[in-house]
């Protein structure tokens, strides 16, 4: 018997019913994060890395479920380090309705650290600025790691602990210490007051600061002031490229510090550019370096070689690692928000990130914790050091263990 045309027509009906409601299944279990990277601005020369391993970390998530089944959306864009272009980008991001950034920069993220707050939307960012920290002033940002000031005070002391003791006068005088960076940096200066007040409690003499751009060719003129002071120990708090510049100018002119590094500056990339001026320093690192032995660092490696086969292995940065731990602890926090039935931005903070407690993400990270009145995530830092063509393990430093009183009564959020 034919089907009757009225049949057909009914037929078909049913069945765009059917697939519009496919459709709509298929877009409710589709969660859109959102980014903001630097690939071409002042910091690209670690930024590049950083977003090619944030884009390989949510393939890897979508790869194991997504969040408990619902597949991640990731859109980012570059934004060349200009706050106005990251202003926009958010405001695009915040359109299509993401639940969470992957922000960059600590000048971006403190100029939209109210709008952030304002949507009540997390803000997970490169940028390790204590200023983040303190939920009573930027309740929505967020990050995996040690901040600038942690590393900073944990790599003087790890100088103090184990280098300083070696040096023939040491008994004889206190240490010197001085600062290099980009003045009109926030990323660059955000950890100086800390590092000074560290110094200064760990008895160091304090010099004054010098002022190297993050674009400088030639830092010379730095060195030349510095050998007035002779200091033993030098701050650097810029990224790769101008690091392994001041790095080498300073052992052409027989300088003779020894230097720590904030953690941007401190990469596979620094002694191809630095060569034997590398060696000795020592850095912040907030996880391992990228291809180091330990937990979870196969497939970090894996996912690498499966999505970005044109990259080489040997060109990878620990910026890669550290992408990767900002996707895995917004990737735990949204789980957690999904299974308490919200899956929002006040959810993922508050039934997410804020009930993270000792949380492992391997990576050579320290555990992370998260409460609603600090979000300092870990109190610690690893610091290594470049010796004999390999980094190294110089000491991992828990400032809370050490100056308990400090670590919660004066250090929050600065």
């Amino acid at each position: 018997m034919r089907m009757s045309i009225l049949s057909k027509i009914l037929l078909l009906f049913f069945a765009a019913v059917f697939l519009v409601g496919i459709s709509t299944i298929a877009k409710a279990e589709m969660v859109t994060v959102g980014g903001l990277m630097d690939t071409t601005g002042a910091t690209s020369d670690v930024g590049k890395d950083y977003a090619i391993g944030m884009a390989e970390a949510f393939k890897f998530i979508n790869e194991q479920g997504g969040v408990n089944g619902k597949r991640i959306k990731y859109t980012w864009f570059d934004y060349g380090y200009r706050i106005p272009e990251a202003i926009t980008k958010y405001r695009l991001l915040k359109r299509i309705k993401c639940v969470a950034v992957m922000g960059w920069g600590t000048g971006d993220t403190e100029a939209l650290s109210p709008s952030a707050n304002k949507d009540r939307l997390p803000y997970v960012s490169g940028s390790y600025s204590a200023h983040l920290t303190d939920p009573k002033r930027t309740p929505y940002n967020l990050f995996f790691a040690s901040d600038y000031s942690t590393n900073a005070r944990a790599c003087i002391t790890a100088w103090f602990d184990r280098k300083w003791p070696k040096k023939k006068d040491y008994k004889k005088r206190k240490p010197r210490f001085a600062c290099c960076y980009m003045f009109a940096s926030p990323y660059c200066n955000a950890p100086i007051k800390a590092i000074k007040d560290q110094a200064r409690l760990l008895g160091f003499e304090v010099g004054p600061d010098q002022d190297v751009s993050q674009y400088a060719l030639d830092a010379k003129s730095q060195i030349t002031a510095l050998k007035e002071f002779k200091p033993d120990l030098l701050w650097h708090g810029n990224t790769t490229m101008s690091v392994s510049i001041t790095l080498k100018d300073a052992c052409s002119m027989g300088l003779g510090a020894d230097w720590i590094v904030n953690n941007w500056g401190f990469d596979e990339n620094l002694p191809r550019l630095a060569g034997d001026a590398a060696e000795g320093v020592m850095g912040a690192t907030p996880c391992a370096f990228f291809g180091q032995n330990y937990k979870n660092m196969d497939k970090v490696v894996a996912t690498a070689k499966k999505h970005s086969p044109t990259v080489p292995s040997e060109q990878r940065l620990i910026r890669t690692v550290q992408a990767w731990g900002d996707a895995l602890v917004l990737w735990e926090a949204m789980k957690r928000a999904d299974k308490a039935g919200d899956l929002t931005g006040v959810g993922i903070m508050k039934k997410g990130f804020e009930t993270l407690v000792g949380f492992d993400i391997g990576l050579g990270a320290s555990p992370i914790s998260f409460t609603p009145a600090d979000h300092r995530p870990t109190s610690g830092c690893l610091v290594q050091e470049w010796k004999n063509g390999k980094f190294l393990e110089v000491e991992r430093v828990d400032l809370k263990k050490r100056w308990p009183d400090k670590w919660e009564k004066e250090w929050h959020g600065w």
